[in-house]
């Protein structure tokens, strides 16, 4: 399951997707969110994922690898589904009914669009991080926190602190993952027992994971003293970010796709 996790993983690629202007995209993944969240029909939801299905084959993302990042997220999924399934109120019969808890389609119908709505969500996020590496993402969101340092605000130390945590989370991952593999290796029963026993067996694993999360950043920090690091004053950059032709265009159609994705509220009646 560890090794499912793709969570602020760069693949690369010379795709029009990977070579937009990052601060573009970041603003675009906002919009998208935003936009997501205010569909209330299945109409706007299957053109969202219709969108992102696009953007994922303009930056040749492999199908396998989405789905891959979506298997440790499904619990999540599963438990919101079951939540509206069972609690969401309707008109006329029930479909089934048991004990204290009744059915209703409408239950069913906004489960399934709140399940398929979060798997939207978390797949819309994940195309940023693959398609934009750790550094150009930290000038991204440098330059978008830019106005804050009017108001004395580390802006550059507050990106950096955010990319080298996104940066180090599939490191941790695959530490983790050895960690639980030497544990196994030595006897210890991680997979059966009851709650309390998988929680006690937790211990051997969390504590060598603090540690080498506080080794490794003693190690950047030290590294980063080695070569002169004094801040992101006075700081320079290799790749200077520009709008270019490319990202006029991708901010136009996203524009227009996302108005498109709004007006479906008025083309037909939300799920509620």
């Amino acid at each position: 399951m560890l090794k499912d996790i793709t969570i602020g993983q760069h693949f690369p690629g010379n795709s029009a997707v990977h070579r937009c202007d990052p601060r573009l995209k970041i603003l675009l993944v906002i919009a998208y969110i935003v936009i997501l969240f205010t569909v209330t029909n299945f109409l706007g939801l299957a053109l969202s994922i219709l969108l992102l299905a696009g953007l994922y084959l303009m930056a040749r993302i492999p199908l396998k690898l989405i789905l891959k990042s979506l298997k440790p997220i499904m619990p999540i999924v599963v438990f919101t589904a079951v939540l509206n399934l069972f609690f969401m109120g309707g008109e006329g019969d029930p479909l089934v009914a048991f004990w204290v808890f009744r059915i209703y389609k409408e239950g069913v119908a906004y489960a399934i669009f709140m399940a398929v709505r979060i798997v939207a969500l978390i797949a819309g996020t994940s195309l940023l991080t693959y398609t934009t590496s750790p550094i150009v993402l930290t000038d991204a969101i440098e330059r978008l926190l830019r106005p804050f340092a009017k108001l004395h605000l580390p802006v550059h130390e507050l990106a950096m602190m955010m990319t080298i945590a996104l940066r180090f989370i599939p490191t941790l991952i695959e530490e983790t993952d050895k960690i639980m593999n030497a544990q196994k290796a030595r006897g210890a029963m991680l997979d059966s027992g009851s709650l309390s026993d998988r929680v006690k067996a937790m211990v051997p694993i969390l504590i060598p994971l603090f540690i080498s999360a506080f080794r490794r950043a003693d190690e950047l920090a030290m590294a980063m003293e080695c070569r002169c690091y004094r801040g992101g004053e006075g700081r320079t950059r290799l790749k200077v970010l520009r709008f270019g032709a490319l990202d006029w265009v991708a901010l136009v159609v996203c524009t227009l796709a996302f108005a498109a994705l709004w007006a479906t509220r008025f083309l037909m009646p939300g799920v509620l």
